[in-house]
């Protein structure tokens, strides 16, 4: 699966920038280490298997809700760029969503005191300036985030809804909730599709490299919010 959260299927190795390996086998093997050390986080561990209580769901929510606006605030921009604009898809956006789940989570008033973590502040940081100054790495970020909501992020709903008796894809866990695709498995493939166009768009090995290499980077932050939450809520001994 292609998510930094949940755990991953079985992948045959491929050597990065192997020849003729499509560019979403590229980055999906070559990110295999960072993705796993994100699923098998303390937190994630902790908050999948049932072991925190909804607080500790909601404080990671509260986290998604600053990715997600330095995602999609800098969406517009990139609508005509010629490696991100194919990547930019209305039915992807996530922050209403969000919102929706916050004002559920905490009430009407949830914005109020909500602050980020030191990582999740960094998090945002990069792929704000990756929306304003690269669309390759805003491409890794928008590729690590959204194809794992499709993906993991499906038994995160699942499990929050068993756990926190949430409403089948009903408040609580509308961000995990595609009302706008209708068949995800096909949605997946096309965008494993325009991962690979980018061949076409980006010739240069070296940038290619790079879009990895943020790819990369992209889990690791995602894991260093992991590993303050942690913090945030250890288990009792």
């Amino acid at each position: 699966m292609d998510t930094p959260s949940t755990p991953l299927a079985p992948v045959t190795p491929v050597a990065p920038f192997a020849p003729f390996a499509p560019f979403s086998t590229v980055i999906r093997t070559a990110s295999h280490e960072q993705h796993t050390e994100a699923e098998t986080s303390t937190f994630m561990s902790d908050l999948l298997g049932g072991r925190l209580g909804v607080d500790a769901y909601a404080r990671y929510t509260e986290q998604l809700w600053f990715v997600y606006r330095a995602l999609e605030d800098g969406a517009e921009a990139l609508t005509e760029d010629p490696v991100a604009g194919p990547f930019i898809r209305p039915e992807l956006l996530r922050v209403r969503e969000l919102e929706r789940d916050l004002a559920h989570l905490r009430g009407a008033d949830w914005r109020t005191g909500l602050t980020p973590l030191p990582a999740t502040a960094a998090y945002a940081a990069r792929v704000e300036e990756c929306a304003r100054t690269w669309p390759g790495g805003y491409v890794a970020h928008h590729y690590t985030r959204y194809l794992g909501d499709l993906s993991g992020g499906q038994i995160i709903r699942g499990k929050a809804e068993q756990t926190w008796g949430f409403a089948r894809k009903g408040d609580g866990v509308r961000f995990y909730v595609f009302e706008g695709i209708a068949n995800p498995a096909a949605f997946k493939r096309g965008y494993r599709e325009l991962l690979d166009g980018i061949d076409a768009v980006v010739t240069d090995e070296l940038e290619k490299k790079r879009i990895v290499d943020e790819c990369k980077r992209a889990f690791a932050l995602n894991t260093a919010v992991f590993r303050e939450l942690g913090e945030e809520f250890p288990l009792s001994a």
